[in-house]
């Protein structure tokens, strides 16, 4: 974009760097003078249902260590707190820049914001610039040869491989214009706690936070990559990268991790890369079906009869179903705000196939949970489970809860750290323990209906009335 601004504004939200961005990089290239700012904004912020919220205090460290970062380089953040759709156009105009840049966002609520956003502004006279940035393909790049957009996995892949080159993961060369940032007026961050907000546990799990953050993690991430294949479905081993919160807020760009993934190009590298494939798959899903928010991707599967029944939700919340892997699944998202993705497939198939209760209603409690919380993610991972979604494997696709707890929590070391209960359980028995005899239990030191739950469903018995529930649904879409 050739100069032609006096001021603009960068609006940062999922994007909280200053390496490698799309809008700040476009912007010091249209305009003399380069201010920056972020909102926490009260339409989110007060919708959440506690003020102790693990995200909240990941994006305020990052944004604390943004306008550092910013400052460093001449310029700083002014962070807001209120409506974004009030607060930015009142801030373009107290700065009288002529446009706004920010990178976009997919999910429905976003677009609505900066449609808002964007009419205010051009009401004063001010333009809305919107770039692509946390993705490596959006909307409508990766299309079939009939031009519509994918619904299948791996053909979507196919094609984004197919059409990926150096272009596409070329950083975005920010410091070179560093000269255009502008200081802003006098402010600094407001603490958490001005905010209305309490610190959590973050700081004791140890989580790494900011461009930093992310910058040490991916570090110890590149020398065991080439490995990932073989370790990521492991919850008990160091396999996954840990990026997910930073790839969600932006502390670390996609192209670099696209870009150095691609140039190692061992098996791990390339399944890795799969990983960030599916990301940007579930993009596009949602950006060219925004049905899927609240209702199944194969409409026939809106039909599926669900129980809900409280006291097995309930259960499944608390981590107390009587299934070892399920509840030390969910007993490590209440405790961290993090799961292993491996354990976010058995538990969400368990809650849907095994106590049948709604999808959407595991969608929420992960969305109100995880720390790195994406809504096309979570939606996508979730109709995955739940086989309503885009996904060519059917319904009867159903997670035997012991044998992937056998499979890949083989001597129970993740079971033990989360259920200390069954921490004296031997191999054997860790994974279905009201299995074990009741002279096997008292030398544990465990009893089972006591200490630790029976189980609250018997699986081949719930996978039957699964089965027969899809199949009528699948035949009451097919008549309509």
């Amino acid at each position: 974009m050739p100069m032609q601004y006096d001021a603009a504004l960068v609006w940062f939200r999922r994007d909280l760097r200053v390496d490698d961005h799309a809008a700040l990089y476009h912007a010091s290239r249209g305009a003399r003078r380069v201010y920056c700012a972020f909102c926490f904004d009260t339409e989110i912020l007060d919708a959440l249902p506690t003020r102790e919220d693990r995200r909240v205090e990941f994006i305020w460290h990052a944004v604390v260590a943004l306008d550092a970062a910013l400052r460093d380089l001449g310029g700083g953040l002014v962070v807001l707190h209120g409506r974004a759709r009030d607060e930015i156009p009142r801030l373009a105009a107290s700065l009288r820049v002529q446009a706004v840049f920010v990178n976009r966002d997919y999910e429905p609520a976003a677009r609505d914001r900066d449609a808002a956003v964007a009419r205010a502004l051009a009401e004063s006279g001010v333009s809305f610039h919107a770039f692509k940035d946390q993705t490596i393909f959006d909307t409508e790049e990766v299309l079939t040869q009939a031009g519509a957009p994918f619904s299948v996995f791996t053909p979507y892949k196919n094609a984004w491989l197919k059409k990926l080159s150096p272009f596409y993961l070329k950083a975005y060369p920010v410091a070179r214009r560093a000269g255009a940032l502008a200081p802003p007026p006098d402010s600094s961050p407001p603490t958490l706690a001005a905010l209305g907000f309490r610190e959590t546990n973050l700081r004791a799990l140890g989580v790494q936070t900011g461009a930093s953050g992310a910058e040490t993690l991916f570090k110890d991430f590149r020398s065991r990559i080439d490995a990932y294949r073989d370790r990521r479905d492991f919850p008990a081993v160091k396999g996954p990268s840990y990026l997910s919160p930073h790839l969600r807020f932006g502390t670390i760009s996609i192209r670099r991790l696209a870009r150095e993934a691609h140039a190692a190009a061992s098996e791990g590298a390339m399944t890795w890369l799969s990983e960030l494939v599916w990301r940007d798959f579930y993009f596009q899903i949602l950006h060219h079906h925004p049905h899927v928010v609240g209702h199944a991707f194969r409409r026939e599967y809106e039909h599926v009869e669900f129980d809900n029944d409280d006291a097995k939700w309930r259960a499944w919340c608390e981590g107390r179903t009587g299934y070892p892997i399920v509840d030390a699944a969910m007993r490590q998202i209440n405790g961290t705000g993090y799961m292993h993705n491996r354990l976010r497939m058995i538990s969400a198939s368990f809650l849907v196939k095994d106590l049948h209760v709604d999808w959407r209603w595991g969608e929420r409690y992960f969305a109100d949970h995880l720390l790195d919380f994406d809504l096309a993610a979570n939606n996508g991972g979730w109709q995955w489970a739940a086989s309503t979604g885009c996904d060519a494997q059917p319904y009867f696709r159903i997670f035997n809860p012991v044998t992937q707890s056998q499979r890949f929590d083989p001597d129970g070391k993740f079971i033990r750290k989360y259920v200390p209960e069954l921490a004296n359980v031997p191999p054997k028995y860790v994974h279905a323990p009201w299995t074990m005899p009741p002279a096997e239990q008292k030398a544990c030191g465990v009893a089972i209906g006591h200490d630790y739950p029976d189980p609250v469903v018997e699986h081949d018995w719930a996978r039957k009335v699964t089965l027969a529930r899809y199949k009528r649904a699948a035949g009451r879409g097919a008549e309509e």
